[in-house]
């Protein structure tokens, strides 16, 4: 079985949670190394009233504080950090061959002066390469131009050049015959009556199929039809121009079994797509393993 690190995400939230009950599902699956120190594992499973498994392999990382359930704080978001650069030193080192991810909290790393607004940006920079964010499950994938940047600046992120290498990464990491890719505007421009956006975009899909020598980017869609159903039966990826474009129709159709994944970097990682569930974070609520579990699939494939 392979070996995959797993970055705890943010102490004060679910992830560590789900770490602890859906270990000996993925045991069956994988080899798991949980980056985590002993002592806060203990500390919050007792917090949980759950014991930690047999065989709970830890690599030890990060500071030693109290925990605070659903409250962002400057040290849990220290040691989320802690647990996601030793996730990637291990597989950088090939000790394992993946990290999978579970949520952090933006808020706390902020406070921790992280200047990162996530896992894909630091990525990006830790491992020095133009990483993608890709979202989804079997049924659908979206794949974010953009991501976590303020809607107002997606417009001046638009150019045919920059938008045009990105797809020929998409092309690189996606096997699928035919990818779709929305427009930005309401009814994809109308033609440059609703904004111009649109000649960007159809620019750069052009410039792909032409270096690709075949016709794998089709677009720009109108994205109010772009996730249809009949759309969805002719197409499994969509490139889309901004986070909550592509986010909002993902989340409304398959919220609990999504999963996230980086593109166009040297390491694999996956993640759940969901976030730090303060407001669930040791209550014992009824939380959905399936987006980790899936995550540690994809992440194994």
């Amino acid at each position: 079985m392979k070996k995959i690190a797993i970055s705890i995400g943010d102490i004060n939230g679910i992830g560590l949670e789900i770490a602890l009950r859906a270990h000996e599902e993925i045991s069956q699956l994988c080899k798991p190394t949980y980056c985590i120190n002993k002592t806060m594992l203990g500390w919050g499973a007792a917090m949980l009233g759950l014991d930690v498994p047999e065989k709970f392999k830890t690599k030890e990382c990060g500071e030693i504080f109290d925990i605070k359930p659903g409250i962002a704080t400057k040290e849990a978001g220290e040691m989320s950090y802690d647990s996601f650069v030793t996730a990637i030193a291990l597989a950088k080192s090939e000790k394992v061959s993946a990290i999978v991810t579970l949520p952090i909290n933006k808020t706390s790393w902020n406070m921790a002066g992280i200047r990162y607004k996530g896992h894909t940006d630091a990525l990006a920079d830790l491992l020095g390469c133009k990483t993608i964010m890709m979202l989804g499950c079997d049924e659908m994938f979206v794949i974010l131009y953009t991501h976590h940047i303020p809607l107002k600046a997606v417009s001046d992120k638009i150019h045919a050049k920059k938008l045009a290498k990105f797809l020929l990464d998409v092309a690189t990491s996606v096997e699928e015959e035919e990818i779709a890719v929305l427009g930005l505007n309401p009814h994809a421009g109308d033609h440059g009556v609703i904004g111009d956006e649109e000649s960007e975009i159809t620019l750069a899909i052009n410039k792909a199929n032409e270096l690709l020598g075949k016709e794998r980017f089709i677009g720009p869609l109108v994205p109010d039809i772009a996730f249809s159903k009949s759309s969805r039966e002719r197409y499994r990826y969509f490139v889309c121009m901004y986070h909550d474009q592509g986010l909002i129709p993902l989340k409304a159709l398959y919220f609990e079994e999504s999963i996230n994944v980086t593109l166009n970097a040297s390491i694999v990682r996956t993640s759940v797509d969901h976030g730090t569930a303060f407001d669930k974070a040791y209550k014992n609520a009824d939380l959905s393993l399936k987006s980790y579990i899936n995550a540690i699939k994809e992440a194994i494939k």
